[in-house]
């Protein structure tokens, strides 16, 4: 398996991932779209892999390469029908992409949270090989409005009705991540960006208390990160 892994900002990258990946005898490339790399052509990849960030979608008159990324995207997913994962703005960006709405929430989520299976879950092979509900960590405050056409919304929770959604066959997108390591929190925290959106979500004290949850979660989170890539690469037929 190869894979190329899009990345904006260092400290997003494929996390848990990578070991997941090894193991399997899968290689990537990574293309670092903040640090102005362009991408190679998809041929000879199997997997698409578009990591978190802290710009958005629309933001394309202050970061001109998002129009780039999203038509790499929508050629990848659209045209070339090939294996898609995007987390977090991944997941934003593959939405754009086919034309469905991005947009700001009514406040960030931040912190552990659970997500629910929707109803069209139970006939998807990702979420139906997967416990319920599924513990997860939330960094966000843009959401995906509507899913795109030929899309499903997956999994949901009060503050984010599209926390999953499968566009296609092959072209899966989640809000949440999955890909995390004892690293994510104490790394992301130094985000400015991220920073500001922790403590607007949880103050000062609760920023404090998700860390230690994060931690005391790991093995939990650990698990689930190795069931949900087995049954990505079962379910998109790299396994």
């Amino acid at each position: 398996m190869r894979v190329l892994v899009f990345q904006h900002i260092d400290v997003e990258h494929p996390g848990s991932f990578r070991e997941l990946m090894a193991a399997d005898g899968a290689t990537w490339d990574t293309v670092a779209w903040d640090k102005g790399q362009t991408p190679p052509e998809p041929e000879g990849y199997d997997l698409l892999m578009v990591m978190g960030g802290p710009m958005d979608v629309w933001e394309e008159a202050r970061l001109p390469w998002l129009a780039d990324e999203k038509a790499y995207i929508r050629r990848w997913v659209r045209e070339l029908e090939k294996p898609y994962l995007g987390l977090c703005l991944g997941h934003q960006l593959l939405a754009s992409a086919l034309g469905a709405p991005v947009g700001r929430m009514a406040a960030p989520e931040v912190g552990l949270t659970a997500v629910t299976a929707t109803p069209e879950a139970a006939a998807d092979p990702v979420m139906a090989a997967l416990a319920a509900p599924i513990v997860c960590l939330q960094w966000h405050g843009a959401e995906v409005k509507a899913v795109p056409p030929g899309g499903v919304a997956l999994a949901a929770n009060a503050a984010c009705p599209i926390q999953a959604m499968r566009v296609g066959a092959k072209a899966y997108g989640f809000q949440y991540h999955v890909e995390v390591t004892p690293d994510t929190v104490p790394e992301w925290s130094r985000v400015p960006e991220y920073a500001r959106s922790l403590e607007a979500a949880l103050g000062a004290e609760g920023a404090a208390e998700f860390a230690a949850a994060t931690e005391a979660a790991l093995p939990e989170l650990t698990a689930g990160a190795r069931g949900f890539w087995r049954a990505y690469t079962a379910a998109v037929g790299l396994r």
